[in-house]
């Protein structure tokens, strides 16, 4: 297969994105995707709140929707964003890249971003993996983000039993020598609607799970050792408590599901926290109202009749994220209109 430019698909990579993010104090939203509808809903959203954004495709995704498919489906989100918002842009990004030819292969296929997760490795075999795919990436102007610590949790092809805090004193030397454009750091979020463990939390008057607070005397070390750097937030999702009610009472079962706090992840956006991943909360939503109209209409077999009702909700939950969490609502003509 010949290389395909990223450019020749109207996309962007995320330098600009994440210059302005950490100048204006706010959050790129990176939501993940994995049928038409989501990607519908995260679209239309993004354009009516004049958000940028990055459209996140995991190791699975790509599989289940086929990378040549996968291509032609952000081609085509690009085109329909012109139409509903023509100055606004978006980034294509691999979400926990595990291997070089894995990044390669979407590299080369049209995305704009990949991140190579070598976190799992020692230290120094790290900075190899993540250094031999920027050294790739960057003849073509893709942007790669890197990994420092290790995030618990499971998310799609994600998982690991512990988390791991992103150690202050590695982030200079892994950046220099790697070259990336943006750091993934672990100070207290996971992957997946349980983050945390029962006995991690304290329960509030109501009885509710409150999760321990985000490790913000971590990334301040961080913002000292690396100022002005791009940070990520991988495993970001709030797992809204509605969300999660409306599964369990209409025939799901997700118990002890507790996320990261709105108002918590408000604080990081004005950080330099310029990326925050939301996979979860759109899982969530979308499996919530499905219940809902199979508990309403039992007798409902046309797929749009469900999924419709489903993509608007996503839709209602991405608005709200880019206002009042991230920050990032009115942010577009910032970046691309200049």
């Amino acid at each position: 297969m010949s290389r395909i430019s990223y450019q020749d698909l109207g996309l962007v990579n995320t330098k600009a994105m994440f210059k302005n993010a950490i100048e204006h104090q706010f959050a790129v939203p990176a939501y993940n995707f994995n049928n038409l509808e989501q990607l519908q809903a995260i679209v239309t959203a993004c354009a009516e709140s004049d958000s940028p954004f990055i459209l996140q495709v995991s190791s699975g995704a790509r599989k289940y929707a086929h990378q040549t498919l996968l291509r032609f489906l952000a081609e085509g989100a690009g085109a329909m964003l012109r139409e509903l918002n023509p100055h606004l842009r978006f980034a294509l990004h691999l979400d926990h890249g595990d291997t070089f030819e894995l990044c390669k292969t979407c590299i080369d296929s049209g995305f704009s971003s990949v991140m190579i997760d070598g976190s799992h490795h020692s230290f120094e075999d790290n900075i190899a993996l993540t250094r031999k795919v920027v050294d790739y990436a960057h003849q073509y102007d893709v942007s790669v983000e890197g990994e420092l610590g290790v995030l618990a949790g499971i998310e799609d092809e994600v998982s690991s039993e512990h988390s791991t805090y992103t150690h202050p004193e590695e982030v200079i030397e892994f950046v220099k020598k790697t070259n990336v454009d943006s750091l993934a750091i672990s100070i207290g979020t996971s992957h997946g609607a349980n983050k945390f463990k029962p006995e991690q939390c304290t329960r509030d008057a109501s009885g509710v799970l409150v999760p321990p607070p985000l490790r913000f005397d971590i990334l301040e070390e961080i913002e000292k050792k690396i100022p002005g750097f791009p940070i990520v937030l991988h495993g970001a999702s709030s797992v809204l408590p509605k969300y999660v009610k409306m599964i369990n009472e209409f025939g799901g079962k997700i118990e002890d599901a507790v996320g990261i706090p709105e108002e918590q992840l408000r604080k990081a956006a004005r950080s330099a926290v310029c990326k925050i991943n939301i996979d979860s909360d759109g899982r969530l939503v979308f499996t919530a109202m499905i219940r809902k109209v199979f508990k309403d209409k039992p007798g409902e077999f046309d797929p749009r009749k469900y999924l419709a009702p489903a993509r608007d909700e996503l839709k209602n939950m991405i608005l709200e994220k880019n206002k009042n969490v991230l920050g990032s609502a009115g942010k577009g003509k910032l970046i691309f209109a200049s």
